[in-house]
């Protein structure tokens, strides 16, 4: 799939990262109006994508933890729980992962932070 590119990471090749299969197809989705698991999770996700440098276009949906979990079960009602657990934590190990790769100054988190000594 390539690498994801954002305005500040450019360079950054998130390709290596869990959860990447789901990360870069979501984004396209959403810009292509499709309501596919990956889309509703990277909109689930859009948040702390963006604050990555990741470009995450608007999703039309008000509630994308709703609706994804709706879909899920509609294709697998016993199963809905554990699979929107484990999109979740996929999403999660991806954000986590990316925060490490990214150049500091493009998250906000504590390694972006400047030293106070």
């Amino acid at each position: 799939m390539g690498a994801i590119t954002g305005h500040y990471n450019a360079a950054v090749d998130f390709a290596g990262l869990p959860g990447h299969d789901l990360v870069a197809a979501g984004p396209v989705d959403l810009a292509r109006g499709v309501e596919s698991v990956e889309a509703l999770l990277v909109a689930i996700g859009a948040p702390r994508l963006r604050r990555l440098g990741l470009h995450v276009p608007e999703s039309p949906c008000a509630s994308p933890e709703h609706r994804l979990y709706e879909r899920l079960q509609g294709d697998d009602p016993d199963g809905a729980h554990s699979r929107y657990n484990a999109l979740l934590r996929r999403l999660v190990s991806f954000e986590r992962a990316a925060e490490w790769v990214a150049p500091p100054h493009s998250v906000h988190s504590e390694r972006g932070k400047p030293s106070s000594g």
